[in-house]
């Protein structure tokens, strides 16, 4: 059995303490990746939530968690930037988000996040009765009803996600 690490055992303790029920998933490293993940260990990517952040352009450089259902996307270039006050913005390369949360890309979870990181919810996500989110690491994800998400703090905000639309048939 895998060592949890140390993220990942702060995380726990942070739910735990603010009594949330939820349960880790164990996971292969190299199957984290939502889709990966999802396909592998038979979780419905309607209840799979990804937690994303967000880097502002400009000085000072600002970010953002957000938590959006793993079938939706971030609108990053009009909700997000509106909810920072910067002009542009984002996603935070893998090398920052680990800088600033101390968890990788496939991983990275809504709780325990740096003191003052503002946390957006997609109100989608909170429509569905239990969701699937990092661990804190790639080792493990969680399974806890969204509730846990404005317990700890999360904003909800309406119309933060989009549901991809077809494809368009000039790109194809």
């Amino acid at each position: 059995m895998r060592e949890e690490s140390s993220i990942a055992v702060r995380v726990q303790r942070v739910l735990t303490t603010a009594g949330i029920d939820f349960e880790v998933i164990p996971c292969e490293p190299d199957l984290a990746d939502t889709a990966t993940f999802c396909a592998h260990y038979g979780v419905d990517p309607q209840d799979a939530a990804n937690c994303i952040v967000v880097a502002g352009k400009g000085d000072p450089r600002r970010h953002c968690a957000a938590v959006v259902l793993a079938t939706t996307r971030l609108d990053v270039n009009d909700r997000v930037c509106a909810l920072m006050g910067v002009r542009r913005a984002s996603f935070a390369s893998a090398d920052e988000t680990r800088e600033l949360t101390g968890m990788l890309i496939g991983g990275v979870t809504p709780f325990a996040l740096p003191a003052g990181l503002p946390l957006y919810v997609d109100e989608a996500v909170m429509t569905r009765a239990r969701i699937v989110v990092g661990g804190g690491d790639r080792s493990s994800k969680l399974r806890l009803a969204p509730e846990a998400l404005t317990r700890l703090g999360g904003q909800v905000i309406s119309g933060l996600a989009r549901r991809p639309g077809p494809p368009n048939s000039a790109n194809l």
